[in-house]
């Protein structure tokens, strides 16, 4: 299992709410076996104190670039030249602006220069901040270097407004450290030459202008297998209901929000999709009328009529020359024969099995645990991120058409 055993990371930290979170992401790292050298710009230790990190890293903080103990040794050097990685996280607008300049006037931008260790930052700020063309170009021009941007994720933000800007979460940045150091090698593109596509998160089914029918799913599964996917060599087109979740690096992303939508995008790109996944959870049922305007209480009771939707799976699987099939069987009881069933009537290759009544896997996760179901065998995938899921039901797929 890939981990971060006996890796040396320096973790940076500059001011945001969101270096509360840096606690829990030291843990992780931790945990993964790293060993973890905390930096802290001034501006982070007025959100949260060194000791804290101390007490968690096990190793004393640095913050001062001038400390006489330190660079009686040429500190900044020495440990620049320890790291494996250096992430920073939360990395604020200020210290993206301050890096993409080649600022050195504190210990966290000088250690990015002085090192040769490759450099992630998990961008958080406000997301009119974000979408500045001044951030902006300062995160391409970052980028175009060589240095990587985990997110920002998408979603509710500690101001109230909504939108791209949050900090990505510490189990996604521990997974996105680990696929650092362990990318697919050429000789692991078991799917080159082929197109993958995965459908992903939930559908919104509209009642009236401002309320709908939908579900818990986050799309974080189909978004990993879709990152999987592309590792493996595989071209790879994601169909994506409403979630705030970043494109994987290398995939063909197409937004949809209904059922309907969903259903004919999924038609059109399995025409020549190889292999077709379809994670999303879709709502089995739509409104059979939209009302114009928004529905007024009106009574203590209301009726809504509902008529079924497609079913895409079992459409795709139909088709004459059909792909490589697999469906998710997300059940709250009697899994592993509603499994079967659905393997069966739908004429799929494979399905995935998960017991969604688990509050530590599943729906919001960045964990699963999953049962591989095929006519010929049932394999059993224990507890692991849903990244680490997703690469061993890709190389079981890889295996299946070898």
């Amino acid at each position: 299992m890939a981990n971060l055993s006996h890796k040396k990371i320096i973790l940076g930290i500059t001011g945001g709410i969101a270096a509360y979170k840096s606690a829990d992401l030291t843990r992780k790292l931790k945990e993964q076996g790293a060993d973890v050298r905390v930096v802290m710009t001034d501006g982070a230790k007025e959100f949260i104190t060194p000791l804290t990190f101390q007490a968690l890293s096990g190793n004393p903080v640095c913050d001062n670039l001038l400390s006489r103990e330190a660079e009686a040794a040429m500190g900044h050097i020495e440990l620049a030249r320890w790291a494996d990685l250096i992430l920073i996280a939360p990395a604020s607008a200020d210290f993206l602006a301050r890096l993409a300049h080649g600022f050195a006037n504190d210990l966290l931008s000088t250690l990015c220069l002085a090192t040769s260790a490759p450099i992630a930052l998990a961008p958080a700020m406000n997301h009119l901040m974000w979408k500045n063309p001044a951030t902006q170009e300062n995160s391409n021009t970052l980028k175009q270097r060589g240095i990587h941007l985990f997110g920002p994720n998408s979603g509710e933000q500690a101001c109230g407004e909504t939108g791209p800007g949050r900090m990505m979460e510490p189990a996604q940045l521990v997974d996105a450290a680990i696929q650092l150091f362990s990318p697919a090698a050429p000789s692991n593109k078991t799917l080159s030459g082929k197109t993958v596509v995965i459908t992903a998160g939930p559908t919104r089914e509209a009642l009236d202008p401002v309320r709908y029918i939908s579900n818990h799913s986050s799309g974080k599964m189909g978004f990993a297998l879709a990152r999987a996917a592309v590792s493996a060599g595989a071209k790879t087109v994601l169909i994506a209901g409403p979630v705030h979740l970043n494109t994987p690096e290398g995939v063909n992303r197409i937004n949809v929000h209904t059922a309907q939508e969903m259903y004919v995008a999924s038609l059109d790109q399995s025409i020549s999709a190889n292999i077709f996944i379809a994670t999303a959870a879709v709502a089995d049922y739509r409104p059979e009328k939209v009302a114009d305007q928004k529905i007024k209480k009106s009574s203590e009771t209301m009726t809504i009529e509902l008529t079924r939707n497609p079913d895409i799976v079992a459409a795709v699987a139909a088709q004459p020359n059909k792909p490589f099939t697999v469906g998710f069987a997300a059940e709250t009881n009697d899994l592993i024969n509603y499994a079967k069933g659905k393997l069966k009537n739908k004429n799929l290759d494979l399905i995935i099995a998960n017991d969604i009544t688990r509050s530590d896997i599943g729906f919001n996760s960045d964990q699963n645990a999953v049962t591989v179901i095929s006519a010929k065998q049932h394999q059993n995938l224990e507890q692991a991120s849903k990244i680490e899921i997703a690469e061993k039901i890709i190389a079981i797929i890889s295996s299946a058409l070898a």
